[in-house]
C-alpha cells in the first residue's frame, strides 16, 4: 500500500485497510526491534518535531522512532518556534518544508497542524490537537489487536471528559475499524453532534455501533476495553478543575466500574494518570480537593488488568510506521 507523501492529521483521512496496514507495518517494526534488525533506511534525511505542548511519550517516540529509521531530528520547544508569533503558519511551513523531509506538530487547535500541511509540501503528522490525536489511537487499536488478536466486534468504553482529542478520536478508530464505542459522561461532555453523526456513518459501514450515555455502568457493560484519560490540565483555572472532579467522579475507573465490563477487559489510559500523588499536580489537587485517585484508582492502574505500559511502548512502534510509510 502506498501512503508516500501523505499527511498523517486525523484517521478520519485514513481508510480501514489504510489503518490496518499501518498497524501491520508498526507490528513488523516492533518484531525487529525486539530481534535487533536494523531498519535505519531513510539516512540523510531529516524531519522537525514542533511541540507548542510538551510531552513525554509523544517526543520520546518520534525521536527513538526516527533514530532507529535513521533520521535527523530537530527539535523546537515552546519557546524556540516563532511559529504564529514572529512568523506565520504558512511562512513556517514553506521555510521547514524546504529544509526537511517530514514535520511533526503537537499543539492547539487543529487548523494549525491543517494549514502546516497546506503549504508545507513535505508529510506532516499530527502530533496532538485540541481535537485529534490520531497516533495515540494507533498505537491503541495495537495494544488492543495484540491482546486480544482481532479488533472488529470488540467494545471499547471510555469514561470522563469525551469531548476533546481523546474521545472523539476514540470514536473515529472504533467506529472506523467495526468496533463498538461507548462513552460514559454528563450529557455536556458528550462529542459534538456533527462528528458522532460523521461515526455512525462509519459505524453503518464496518459494523460497529456508538452509545453515548450518562450511566457508568451502562458504558462499561460488557466491554472489553475501559479507557480514561485525565479530567483536567495543568494551567486551567482551579474552578475548571473543581467542576470537572464533580461531575466525573461518577465515572471514575475503579475496581466497580471494572466489575461491569467482561471478565477478560483490560484497562487503557493514555497518560500521564493521576493515580496517586506521586507528582506535583496530583499532590496539588490532593491537598485542595482532599483526593487521593482522579480518573483512575491506584489498583486499577497497578492491577494485571492494566495495559497501559504495552500501550505506551505501542507508541514508538507505531510512530515508526507512519513515518516510513509516508516519507518520500
Amino acid at each position: 500500500m502506498d501512503l508516500k507523501g501523505r499527511d498523517f492529521l486525523t484517521l478520519k483521512d485514513y481508510s480501514p485497510e489504510e489503518i490496518t496496514y499501518l498497524l501491520d507495518l508498526a507490528a513488523e517494526y516492533k518484531k525487529k526491534k525486539k530481534e535487533g534488525i536494523l531498519v535505519d533506511h531513510f539516512r540523510g534525511k531529516n524531519i522537525v518535531l514542533i511541540f507548542e505542548k510538551t510531552s513525554t511519550r509523544t517526543r520520546s517516540s518520534f525521536e527513538v522512532a526516527a533514530h532507529d529509521l535513521g533520521l535527523g531530528t530537530t527539535y523546537l520547544d515552546p519557546k524556540s518556534s516563532q511559529i504564529g508569533k514572529k512568523e506565520s503558519i504558512a511562512d513556517t511551513a514553506r521555510v521547514l518544508g524546504s529544509m526537511y523531509e517530514g514535520i511533526e506538530y503537537r499543539g492547539f487547535g487543529q487548523e494549525i497542524v491543517e494549514e502546516l500541511a497546506k503549504y508545507a509540501k513535505v508529510p506532516v503528522w499530527n502530533g496532538l490537537t485540541n481535537e485529534y490525536h490520531p497516533t495515540q489511537m494507533l498505537a491503541d487499536l495495537l495494544t488492543i489487536r495484540e491482546h486480544f488478536g482481532t479488533l472488529k466486534g470488540l467494545k471499547l468504553a471510555y469514561m470522563g471528559d469525551a469531548r476533546y482529542n481523546m474521545g472523539n478520536s476514540l470514536m473515529i478508530a472504533c467506529t472506523k475499524m467495526g468496533m463498538h464505542f461507548a462513552a460514559g459522561a454528563p450529557t455536556k461532555y458528550f462529542p459534538n453532534d456533527e462528528l458522532t453523526a460523521l461515526c455512525r456513518e462509519y459505524a453503518e459501514v464496518s459494523g460497529g455501533s456508538i452509545l453515548l450515555t450518562e450511566d457508568p455502568a451502562e458504558a462499561a457493560k460488557d466491554a472489553d476495553i475501559i479507557y480514561t484519560d485525565v479530567w483536567v490540565s495543568m494551567g486551567e483555572p482551579y474552578e475548571i478543575w473543581e467542576e470537572r472532579i464533580r461531575d466525573l467522579m461518577p465515572y471514575q475507573v475503579n475496581t466497580a466500574l471494572m466489575g461491569h465490563a467482561k471478565k477478560t477487559a483490560i484497562f487503557l489510559h493514555c497518560l500521564p494518570a493521576f493515580h496517586d500523588l506521586k507528582t506535583e499536580i496530583g499532590r496539588e489537587m490532593g491537598e485542595r480537593f482532599q483526593l487521593t485517585e482522579l480518573e483512575v484508582t491506584d489498583e486499577v492502574f497497578e492491577g494485571n488488568r492494566s495495559k497501559v505500559f504495552e500501550e505506551a511502548e505501542n507508541r514508538m512502534h507505531t510512530i515508526k510506521a507512519v513515518i516510513a510509510a509516508t516519507l518520500l
